[in-house]
């Protein structure tokens, strides 16, 4: 579980001297100044501190953990993935919690054979520390399916979207490879899209995401579609609502289409015939 996986590193815990330590899954799309999370959690005298978030009344909360929180935005109820929800107030799976207290924790709960950070020790404690919920009012996406991945890429279409990660403060910095800009060529046609360096676009690409060094070939219709790092795709070929696999090679003449959900194509053909 959770705990265990960080029980796990304790001996780094133990031989580091800072006084906080933030927990983060690598699950979700977000962008928070974790000082202003700290200081939150300074100045409620806090034990752990809970980044949340307020989802939208219709949606399906049952697969995080769901928090109720009162006037001080202190946590007085935690449910696990509930049936039925009594808040639509989640867990983004954000937590800071002091080094120490966090290492004491972690070594009750290996005794206990407790290996869940979330059942073990948020649920478990949430009467007995000062549980304190912070509320993240900005985008947050879970990536915990292809039909996430694939939502939470069509949302860096929206220009609210865009502007929040890539031009508002706090700024987000990623790996940069040394690459030509996006090549089009005559005859290319390209709309409300998101293309990366190193990329040659022949064709027609509609409301995509298209990752580094990505080839369109001629008189392609690309839409509505995903494509990942270093795919081929081949002259005449036609793809809409699908994620194309990084290094695929779509041959030329072909379609590909998801028409009740979203298509993964991994075809891995020759670029170049002899």
């Amino acid at each position: 579980g959770t705990a265990d996986a960080m029980y796990q590193n304790i001996d780094f815990l133990k031989n580091r001297h800072e006084p906080y330590v933030i927990i983060s899954s690598g699950d979700c799309v977000y962008k928070m100044d974790y000082n202003d999370l700290l200081e939150f959690h300074i100045a409620k005298k806090a034990d752990i501190t809970i980044a949340c978030k307020d989802m939208p009344a219709d949606a399906d909360v049952s697969r995080f953990g769901v928090v109720r929180m009162n006037e001080d935005s202190r946590i007085t109820d935690f449910e696990e993935k509930p049936l039925v929800a009594q808040s639509n107030t989640i867990s983004t799976g954000v937590y800071i919690i002091r080094r120490r207290q966090l290492i004491e924790i972690l070594e009750k709960s290996a005794e206990e054979n407790r290996f869940d950070f979330v059942t073990d020790v948020l649920v478990r404690y949430r009467n007995v520390k000062r549980v304190y919920g912070y509320k993240l009012n900005s985008y947050w996406s879970n990536i915990a399916s292809v039909d996430d991945y694939f939502r939470t890429n069509m949302d860096f279409l929206k220009p609210d979207v865009r502007k929040y990660f890539f031009r508002e403060e706090p700024k987000i910095y990623s790996k940069v490879d040394d690459l030509p800009p996006a090549k089009y060529n005559m005859g290319s046609d390209v709309s409300n899209s998101l293309i990366a360096s190193g990329c040659i676009i022949n064709g027609r690409v509609e409301n995509s995401v298209l990752f580094k060094k990505v080839f369109v070939g001629k008189n392609c219709v690309i839409k509505n579609s995903i494509i990942l790092n270093d795919a081929y795709i081949g002259d005449n070929t036609h793809v809409e609502n699908c994620i194309v696999e990084s290094h695929g090679t779509l041959r030329a003449n072909t379609f590909y289409s998801g028409d009740d959900a979203v298509r993964i194509v991994a075809e891995n053909n020759e670029r170049y015939m002899l």
